[in-house]
This record gives structure tokens, C-alpha cells and sequence, in this order.
């Protein structure tokens, strides 16, 4: 039987800045629906990584595929429209609009009507943006923002806020997620009401999800496996549980407590 083509193939994928490797020989390949976690300390190369595959980023080496589609070389706009949506380490919303608009935003694109409707608001624009709006309502439902259409984004609380920036991804109707510290700032009860989201955006969408996040809790319940960088290199890739278990991954990213247990610092 033909294996599948993964969502997401990169290949000795690397950039340099001035004399710095900032990202080195970086290679993953991610299944439907599998959910991977990518890992490392500070200034490990993690979201520099995150860049190269949305394009704000230009790779000085290597290569990177979506479904097989050479990626590298296309715009952050292409890249989305091909199926590549990612959320970002410090949250960047359009505060000043609603919650509702801040989805409706990442759905432009699927708008057919042109000037003419536009203007004269006719059946074909009302309908439209109708079936837009339904839309959006259902992706906050998803992220359990139901009843906060109309408030302006700014006004949310924090973690309210990440779950928003996931809602507008979706919107896009990505194939591949990129996840960039998405519990960062977030008591418990919120990660774990953010774990149960994002399993069921895998579960119910078939998307692919690769994650940043220094909770290393959240990383082993819910990644399938993960990969870890130190300086721009890739030092492990495995299960979490051979992760935990690396001795190259506990001397540059885990610590030991005082009984020699493995100990997860962020």
C-alpha cells in the first residue's frame, strides 16, 4: 500500500543570518491529523522555524512541502491560502475590532460578490456575508467564546484572547496549525479547557497541529511526538515518553530535582 503523502515535509530546512545558523539541517515530516510538539530552550530556533514555514522567513537552505506542494520561496499570503495558519507567541489581534469582525477578517477571501453588490447592498451581499457571519459564530463556539461576538478584542481577558487568535486560524481552513506558546500566561483551568480545544480542532477539522510550548505537562498529555531544538539543531525526536528520558534533552532543556527526578522548567 503507497504511503500518504504527509501535510508537512521539511527538508534540511535552514537560515542564516550574517554569520549565524539560526536554524540548521531542520527536518519533520507530520501525518493528518497528527499533533507534534516542538520544544527547546530560549533562542532554541523554535519560532524562527515557525517562520521559515509561513514564509516570514526566506530559507537560505532546504525546502519545505504542504500535501506535496513546494512551499519555500512563496509569499506568507500564499502560504495561508494554501493551508498553513499559525497563531503567534505575543497575541496580535485587530483589538479595536470585535471579536465576531476578527474572524469575518480571515474569511475575506471566500467572498464573491464585487463592487456593485457592495455598494448597493443587493440579495447576493446580504446573503453572503449571512453565511460569513453564521460561520464565524460557529468557530467561537468552538472555542467556547459564544455570547462575545460584539465585544471589541482588546476587552477580553488574556486567555480568551489566545483562544480568539485560534478561531481566526481556523477560519482560514488550514490544513496545518502552528501553534506558537499557546497556554503561555494561562492559569490551569484555562490550559486544560485549551487542551480540550485543540483536540477537538484535530479531531473535528482532520488539521495537523505543530506546537510550541514551554508547559511541558501539556506537551507530554498531549503530543504524539515531539522534537527537540537546542541552538538551531535538532537533538531528539521521539515519543514523549523517550523524550522525558533523553539525556541530551535533560542536560539542555529538562532539569533533575533533588530526588534525580526529571524536573520541566520554563
Amino acid at each position: 500500500m503507497e504511503a500518504k503523502t504527509p501535510v508537512l515535509r521539511a527538508k534540511s530546512l535552514g537560515i542564516q543570518f550574517g554569520g549565524l545558523k539560526a536554524v540548521d539541517d531542520f527536518n519533520i515530516e507530520i501525518g493528518e491529523s497528527e499533533l507534534v510538539g516542538l520544544i527547546g530552550p530560549n533562542g532554541a530556533g523554535k519560532t524562527t522555524v515557525f517562520n521559515l514555514i509561513t514564509g516570514v522567513y526566506k530559507p537560505t537552505e532546504g525546502s519545505f512541502y504542504l500535501n506535496g506542494e513546494r512551499m519555500d520561496g512563496k509569499k506568507t499570503h500564499q502560504i495561508v491560502r494554501a493551508g498553513i495558519a499559525r497563531t503567534f507567541q505575543n497575541i496580535r489581534l485587530f483589538k479595536r475590532m470585535t471579536v465576531i469582525e476578527n474572524i469575518e477578517a480571515a474569511m475575506n477571501d471566500e467572498l464573491t460578490y464585487g463592487a456593485f453588490p457592495m455598494i448597493f447592498r443587493t440579495p447576493k451581499f446580504w446573503k453572503e456575508e449571512a453565511k460569513i457571519r453564521e460561520r464565524a459564530k460557529e468557530l467561537l463556539r468552538i472555542v467556547h467564546l459564544e455570547g462575545k461576538e460584539e465585544e471589541l478584542a482588546q476587552n477580553l481577558p488574556y486567555g480568551q484572547q489566545r483562544r480568539l487568535e485560534i478561531a481566526r486560524a481556523l477560519a482560514t481552513d488550514m490544513k496545518l496549525l502552528l501553534l506558537d506558546e499557546p497556554a503561555a500566561g494561562m492559569n490551569p483551568t484555562e490550559t486544560e479547557e485549551l487542551l480540550e480545544i485543540i483536540n477537538y480542532i484535530r479531531d473535528a477539522f482532520k488539521v495537523s497541529v505543530l506546537l510550541i510550548e514551554h508547559d511541558m505537562s501539556l506537551v507530554m498529555r498531549i503530543c504524539e511526538r515531539i522534537q527537540v531544538l537546542d541552538f538551531g539543531v535538532t537533538i531528539a525526536s521521539g515519543t514523549p515518553e523517550e523524550i522525558a528520558k533523553n539525556p541530551r534533552v535533560i542536560e539542555a532543556y529538562l532539569g533533575k530535582d533533588e530526588d534525580g527526578e526529571v524536573e520541566v522548567y520554563a
